[in-house]
């Protein structure tokens, strides 16, 4: 029943203001219109989804009236999925050092452990066999997280593998099951569980071996990828930074359960000699270097040494 004949003149804000914010918030800054029969205020600045508003109306000899509402949060553009796992084979070895989990979105921070469960064959839980970091080891994008197995229970004569027992035992079956409840960075779950079943192999306790890899060198003239295949899976996250051609700029791509490396260069490769420069910080799935293990047998002696941090393998395109 309210009707104004002309604004105030105190102005349209001293009869109806909007605010976002605590109670000491200024009004909203925006512009008034009266139509005759209502009055209608727009805000110069879009209100953003998810605010908080309370809107308050001071009808002259009356108490004022207040209104408060959340602007409606937009709807999200994608939904938040597991992409990929590595080590992306199904048969570990006992002594997987790391899991690798890519998400299609960036992710929360601090919930990773109230949502990763790993089961045995018989659905048991397993009792913690991840080192639970409280800083959890997400990288930059917040898009992939780093999983890592105890060490404690990987390294050979340490108290928490005499006690604990290994993380994963040999010849058995396992399933590591990630909850949809995972909230991603906008606060939206992951569109579905996601499931990941492996059996356990036995230990790799072997340095990376440089000699081991298949060079398969392109021809000359052409773009084609050059390949190198591995004995065994290899670090994903580190194949992407660890292997590359001396001064040739490319593409890198892995494939094959992480055992098969391929670069294929910018532009067309020229006959001639090459160097295959491999840094030796590159593990494979259970940790161990170029030339070093990652668990040291002290009752065996490591014949393999290697201290350079870059290891070059020359290799030719076109005839000898």
């Amino acid at each position: 029943g309210w009707s104004a004949a002309a604004e105030p003149a105190g102005g349209w804000a001293s009869v109806f203001s909007i605010y976002s914010g605590g109670a000491d918030a200024p009004a909203v800054i925006g512009a008034y219109t009266w139509d005759g029969s209502a009055l209608v205020f727009r805000p110069k600045w879009p209100l953003a989804p998810g605010l908080h508003v309370r809107a308050v109306f001071h009808p002259a000899g009356s108490a004022p009236i207040e209104t408060a509402f959340d602007i409606p949060k937009a709807a999200p553009t994608a939904e938040a999925r597991i992409e990929h796992i590595y080590p992306s084979t199904d048969a570990l070895p006992a002594n997987t050092l790391k899991l690798y989990i890519y998400f299609s979105m960036p992710m929360r921070r601090g919930e990773a452990w109230q949502h990763l469960k790993l089961l045995d064959e018989k659905g048991a839980v397993v009792e913690l066999p991840f080192l639970e970091l409280d800083q959890e080891l997400w990288d930059a994008t917040n898009t992939r997280l780093t999983v890592l197995f105890d060490p404690g229970r990987i390294k050979r004569g340490l108290a928490s593998l005499n006690e604990a027992g290994p993380n994963l035992t040999e010849g058995r079956s396992y399933t590591l099951v990630i909850g949809r409840d995972w909230l991603d960075a906008e606060g939206a779950p992951l569109t579905q569980d996601y499931v990941k079943k492996f059996h356990v192999t036995p230990d790799q306790r072997e340095p990376v071996d440089l000699t081991r890899w298949k060079i398969d060198a392109p021809k000359p003239g052409t773009r084609e990828p050059l390949k190198i295949a591995f004995p065994r899976p290899l670090d994903y996250a580190l194949l992407q930074h660890t292997i590359r051609i001396a001064g040739v700029a490319g593409k890198i791509a892995v494939a094959g359960e992480e055992t098969e490396w391929s670069f294929t260069p910018d532009s067309p490769w020229r006959e001639g000699e090459y160097q295959l420069q491999v840094t030796s910080t590159l593990e494979d799935v259970a940790g161990n270097r170029v030339g070093r293990l990652f668990d040291v047998d002290t009752f065996r002696q490591v014949s393999i040494q290697l201290d350079t941090p870059v290891v070059s393998v020359p290799f030719r395109i076109g005839a000898q």
